[in-house]
């Protein structure tokens, strides 16, 4: 399980380092830009729209509401330049 766990982990960091590279790139259209920007500050800010204490909702929004934005910038940004932002950080990990 504790193996399981780490490579999740992996796999999300690399993630989140292919959305850095996106969010640089001079082919993301502005808009994905703003809604993967949004949707990081969102999970930094250091309170929620919906406050935790309701029940059920509370904690919903944060997996509803992130990976919502983070789906539409990716729909709207050219797959080119996902998989070459892709393949850079492959390219780094192997270098």
């Amino acid at each position: 399980m504790l193996n399981k766990l780490k490579k999740i982990g992996a796999q999300l960091k690399q993630e989140f380092e292919v959305y850095r590279l996106v969010l640089k790139h001079p082919d993301t259209p502005a808009l994905a830009k703003i809604f993967l920007g949004v949707a990081i500050g969102y999970v930094l800010m250091p309170f929620d729209l919906i406050p935790d204490f309701i029940p059920v909702i509370g904690q919903l929004d944060d997996l509803v509401v992130v990976p919502l934005l983070v789906f539409v910038a990716l729909k709207m940004i050219p797959d080119v330049v996902v998989n070459e932002c892709r393949e850079r950080i492959k390219g780094e990990k192997c270098g």
